[in-house]
């Protein structure tokens, strides 16, 4: 990571390339998918996934509340591990909503 990520988009965007990259995959062809993650009702992070070819899933997990990301390759091992400085702008508000009981 060159510079400090600001935003949600710009997190998003540094997650899909570093999956990518992972196994050397073309960005434009697999799209980045994202999913909240929640804890008793309260966001607590998202799941970050690019499904490739060969049934190849590679995925990542930002935390919100240590604000670090996690970045698993294709065997479901973690390859690398991202602490961001500051906290993120932007974030999807449809992240944030609770979950339905």
């Amino acid at each position: 990571m060159t510079a400090p990520l600001q935003t949600w988009d710009e997190l998003a965007a540094y997650v899909h390339t570093t999956l990518c990259e992972q196994e050397n995959l073309l960005s434009e062809q697999f799209p980045l998918e994202t999913a909240p993650i929640h804890r008793r009702d309260e966001f607590c992070g998202v799941e970050f996934a690019v499904f490739g070819p060969r049934q190849i899933r590679l995925g990542a997990v930002w935390t919100a509340e240590t604000n670090v990301v996690f970045f698993y390759n294709a065997r479901g091992e973690r390859f690398q591990t991202e602490q961001l400085p500051q906290r993120l702008t932007g974030i999807p508000e449809r992240f944030q909503q609770g979950c339905a009981a």
